[in-house]
């Protein structure tokens, strides 16, 4: 992978920043941008040209998932690779991070190699992607495009490392042979006869996953072992134990300053020993299961990313088109009346098969702000009309009166809403089946459409929303009274419209006995 390219490192703490800075150095970095916090970041990434976006997680006046979010929502960054650093271990707060639309996911402490790795898996997915629809618009329009959301990964996650590795730092031949009996069970065992030898082996790619470190070494001792190795970015959460004679508090208190787990006074007991190395060892294997854990909900989401985009555009296009076609075939009303039936049962059949396309995938999206509309000219005239033919049929049994109204001056086609017309037909599809369900028998359900400032669809029926449930009737899950209800009709209307710059308004009244929603949607003129 190469990594020629500008990367923007966001954290709080200096430290951080210039040792990830000297990470994505030594991988090749053209060019590091630094921001203390998201909100100073979003200003960089106004006016700077980013390639990918390290940041941690917790930060003041804006947190990485907020950054991240942000990011999402704007046309330009809504596929720029983002790595998120996090010692953050609940799964639930993870799963916002993955459902805000994060490249990678990496749990503190972490080796180089890893975050090498999984900066150069995002970008990857990143470069592999053709521009979305909305940064397509934004190339076109002159400005830097961004990449599109990554693609699910084809490959899985790195393998475990099934054996954790301990390096042992003596200079005395009969220590580290000692030492190297105790744990070669158990563990790979690497040696180092010197402090020079160990800096080489724990700055290399791969550094080990617990040192056991002698102080009194020639040359370099080892609590300047311990301090160099604090020093470089790629050992510096390396694990430490100090394994040495000496046994007075100011050594003790040396080592644990310099970041030491443990100080074992030699001799050593063998059982003791590798007692106190196994409970280190279970926190790696924690640490490790950790971000194991987080990569395969990362698969997770990329698998089930993948297969709504297979919905989304293999699925919904050739449904579309099944729609067109059956309209074309019904509006040249040279069909005998069985004809006719069994086209519109296949009309109704691929709308309903859209309809939950569309909540399945659409509404996620909505939720998630990753939600991109591909907006084109859309007749609302002609998408009621179906509609409502529909409905009467659907609930011939209740015989109601389901009349639609469009006033002179807009069945002409004149005037005409911006959207996708599928989303159109599961918005006032729902709101229409809602109307038909809670209308008595025999009654009138009224769809009529108004231009004023905006277009006006309004669906009237008979009959009133329980008080109870009037001040939530667009959340989600908002049900009363309504054998197998889930409320998510309404909810999923209130976003349909909102996503395609509209909103959707409910009213109820007691003395009228009645109850209307209407749906208002910026329209214009066709010239």
């Amino acid at each position: 992978m190469n990594f020629d390219a500008t990367f923007l490192v966001v954290d709080d703490f200096d430290t951080m920043r210039r040792i990830t800075a000297n990470q994505l150095r030594q991988l090749g970095a053209r060019r590091i941008l630094e921001a203390a916090n998201g909100a100073e970041a979003l200003k960089i990434l106004a006016r700077e040209p980013v390639d990918a976006v390290i940041s941690d997680w917790n930060m003041p006046l804006m947190s990485g998932l907020e950054l991240l979010q942000e990011m999402r929502r704007d046309a330009r960054m809504a596929g720029l690779p983002f790595v998120m650093v996090t010692a953050e271990a609940e799964r639930a707060r993870v799963q916002q991070a993955i459902d805000a639309g994060v490249s990678e996911l990496l749990v503190k402490p972490y080796t180089s190699a890893l975050f090498g790795d999984r900066l150069g898996r995002a970008m990857q997915r990143a470069a592999r992607r053709p521009l979305s629809p909305a940064a397509a618009s934004v190339s076109k329009a002159g400005q830097r495009p961004s990449r599109p959301r990554p693609a699910p990964a084809a490959q899985a996650g790195p393998a475990r490392i099934e054996c954790a590795t301990i390096l042992v730092v003596d200079d005395t031949p009969d220590n580290l042979h000692l030492l190297t009996a105790i744990f070669k069970d158990e563990f790979k065992v690497k040696i180092a006869h010197n402090g020079a030898k160990a800096l080489d082996i724990c700055q290399a790619d791969v550094p080990p996953d617990l040192i056991l470190l002698d102080v009194m070494m020639p040359g370099l001792d080892g609590f300047e072992v311990a301090t160099q190795l604090r020093a470089h970015p790629q050992s510096e959460h390396v694990p430490i134990i100090f394994v040495t004679a000496l046994d007075d508090d100011a050594s003790r208190q040396k080592g644990m300053q310099l970041g030491a787990v443990d100080f074992v006074t030699k001799p050593v007991d063998p059982d003791t020993l590798r007692l106190r190395v196994r409970n280190f060892m279970r926190y790696i294997d924690l640490h490790r299961d950790l971000q194991a854990s987080y990569d395969d909900m990362l698969e997770t989401a990329r698998l089930r990313e993948d297969v709504e985009h297979i919905t989304r555009h293999d699925m919904k296009g050739p449904l579309a088109d099944i729609i067109g076609v059956v309209h074309g075939l019904l509006d040249a009303q040279n069909l005998d009346g069985d004809q006719a039936e069994q086209l519109r049962m296949v009309e109704q059949a691929a709308l309903q098969t859209l309809n939950m396309i569309n909540l399945s995938a659409e509404i996620y999206k909505i939720e998630t702000g990753r939600f991109e509309l591909n907006a084109q000219d859309v007749i609302l005239p002609q998408i009621l009309s179906r509609l409502v033919s529909m409905a009467r049929r659907t609930f011939a049994a209740k015989e109601l009166d389901i009349e639609l109204e469009i006033p002179s001056g807009i069945d002409d086609a004149a005037l005409v809403v911006s959207g996708d017309p599928t989303l159109y037909y599961s918005l006032f599809e729902n709101l229409l089946k809602n109307a038909c369900e809670a209308a008595p028998v025999y009654s009138a359900v009224t769809v009529r459409m108004a231009s004023g400032d905006d277009m006006v669809v309004t669906i009237a029926n008979e009959g009133v929303v329980p008080e109870v449930l009037r001040p939530r009737f667009f959340e989600k899950f908002a049900t009363a009274g309504k054998a197998g209800g889930t409320g998510l009709g309404t909810y999923s209307a209130r976003l349909l419209a909102e996503a395609q710059g509209g909103s959707v308004t409910m009213e109820t009244s007691d003395a009228d006995n009645r109850t209307r929603v209407a749906v208002s949607l910026p329209y214009y003129l066709l010239e």
